[in-house]
């Protein structure tokens, strides 16, 4: 099995369509104002936008981006006026870390991981 895409809600796809463009993500399909999909610069995985009345509530979404040269890339993002919460940091999980929200509050961590994404010292066989 392979993991074809991500599709995360919405109120407005338009601006949303926006910061993920300035995040570096290619735009692909084009049914603005109710839909959008991106393909990521890297890799096979896609990622897409849709409309709703509603947000869900709780904890709602988290959406991992690998970069395995983190912090030029948040120094680039943040020269585009993204705002991030949290600046890079190295996880105790031996991760590298940014954390940001987009514009529908969906938290957005951009990360470094090299061997250990999939291959942790703690991982199990």
């Amino acid at each position: 099995m392979n993991l074809n895409q991500v599709t995360i809600p919405s109120l407005d796809v338009k601006i949303a369509t926006e910061f993920y463009k300035k995040l570096g993500l290619l735009l692909i399909v084009d049914a603005l104002p109710r839909y959008v999909r991106f393909e990521c610069p890297d890799g096979d995985s896609t990622f897409s936008i849709h409309e709703v009345e509603n947000l869900p509530t709780g904890n709602g979404i988290t959406i991992y981006f690998q970069n395995e040269n983190l912090d030029r890339v948040v120094t680039q993002l943040q020269q585009k006026d993204i705002t991030f919460t949290s600046e890079p940091e190295d996880k105790p999980w031996l991760w590298r870390e940014a954390h940001l929200n987009d514009p529908d509050g969906n938290h957005i961590i951009l990360y470094s991981a090299g061997k250990n994404r999939k291959n942790p010292p703690w991982r199990i066989n």
